[in-house]
């Protein structure tokens, strides 16, 4: 009988496996250290400090970026998880018939163009709308983001309608239920765990953008990502590895809140 082929069992596999992971998380660890160097420089260690992360804390301009950041993404977030349950529903719970997978590739759009592309068209839609009516919010942004975070929560959702099953449903149906009291007592909270971790997906997704928000915003709506961005543009210390310290500690959170809730259960 023929060994099932196993990549894992391959010499070398897991030498080549460690040398992978280790460049791919020095530079990461190199910058959560330095934002705790008490000196100016991120190449030369001078002690341990908090000094940049109070500096952050007490820094204006990063209190309201990251305001605007959150706020940015909680609407995007929102509205995109909204549209996107309604389209894992509308995709999900029907037959299949001719044009449903265009349906599926168009939902999914934003995740096959290049980012930059979506950016280029946003800024050329915005800015006729812009001079069109005056308005100049942020708006914009919350639009642009929900538009490219949609395919990150319809993703989980779909998975998780998929893998429903739909025995409690047809229950519900053959004791009359209206199709919105089934969907309001059985299908949302079967789905909410899913419906979650599309929101979570999408939140993170939004409050990292940096290519969108840069073409998109308007003077004065800078988000923590572009903030950062033009920090590095003019001169780098340990207070912009702070705020990516604390960038990265609130995306792993969330990551690792989205896998336990993604995950199937036994």
């Amino acid at each position: 009988m023929a060994r099932r082929f196993d990549i894992r069992a391959q010499p070398g596999f897991a030498t080549i496996a460690m040398i992978t992971f280790f460049l791919l998380y020095l530079p990461i660890v190199t910058l959560v250290a330095y934002a705790f160097n008490a000196g100016n420089s991120i190449a030369v260690w001078e002690g341990f400090s908090l000094r940049w992360f109070v500096s952050a804390a007490n820094n204006d301009v990063v209190q309201q970026a990251a305001l605007r950041s959150l706020i940015i993404a909680v609407f995007a977030a929102t509205i995109s998880t909204t549209v996107a349950t309604m389209a894992a529903l509308a995709t999900t719970r029907t037959r299949p018939y001719r044009g449903l997978t265009f349906k599926y590739a168009f939902i999914n759009q934003p995740l096959m163009v290049p980012e930059i592309v979506t950016a280029v068209a946003l800024l050329i839609v915005f800015s006729r709308i812009k001079v069109w009516t005056g308005y100049s919010g942020l708006g914009y942004l919350i639009a642009a983001h929900t538009a490219f975070c949609i395919p990150f929560a319809y993703l989980p959702i779909r998975a998780r309608l998929e893998g429903m099953d739909l025995t409690l449903e047809r229950a519900a149906a053959d004791l009359y239920a209206t199709p919105w009291m089934t969907f309001r007592r059985i299908t949302l909270p079967i789905l909410r765990p899913g419906i979650v971790a599309g929101f979570m997906l999408a939140f993170v997704i939004s409050l990292d953008d940096v290519v969108i928000t840069e073409f998109v915003k308007s003077g004065g709506q800078d988000t923590l990502p572009t903030y950062m961005l033009g920090q590095l543009r003019r001169i780098v210390t340990p207070e912009i590895n702070a705020i990516a310290t604390v960038f990265l500690a609130l995306s792993v959170a969330i990551v690792t809140a989205f896998f336990f809730l993604n995950r199937k259960k036994a």
